[in-house]
């Protein structure tokens, strides 16, 4: 597994520990309306420990493929360039449509809540399916 291919797993595993432990600080245990909870900080919380979650699983399993074979563990090629365009465009794609679904709860003046929600929405499904694309690309190729 190339450099690339760990870094996109590691994306993969941060996104999906994040969700869940936001969600879980969302709804879990509420006995007010989750209109009313302290969304911000959970949602700050949870976006920092997604990231550093991903951080250190991507530079552990450096290590760990570094001490396998110290040459290839870095190793980069034209596919990887292609394939980190190809993902970056469907996270692209998909970040401009949680833009316009922002924007789109702005007009109809929707609680503040909800523009957050969606947009924290669009983070992680544009993480995820950007991922999810990165990975098949390496298993499966671009053609």
């Amino acid at each position: 597994m190339v450099y690339h291919e760990r870094v996109a797993w590691s994306s993969l595993i941060g996104t999906t520990v994040s969700t869940g432990l936001y969600l879980f600080l969302l709804i879990g245990f509420r006995a007010t309306p989750i209109e009313q909870s302290d969304w911000l900080w959970a949602m700050l919380w949870a976006l920092g420990f997604g990231i550093g979650l991903s951080i250190v699983l991507s530079i552990t399993w450096s290590i760990i493929a570094g001490r396998r074979d110290p040459a290839a563990a870095s190793a980069s090629d034209i596919r990887d360039r292609d394939i980190s365009r190809m993902s970056g465009r469907v996270e692209h794609a998909l970040l401009v449509l949680a833009g316009v679904a922002v924007l789109s709860l702005c007009a109809f003046r929707v609680d503040v809540f909800w523009v957050a929600q969606t947009m924290f929405a669009g983070f992680v499904v544009s993480s995820f399916i950007g991922g999810i694309a990165r990975v098949i690309a390496y298993r499966r190729g671009l053609a």
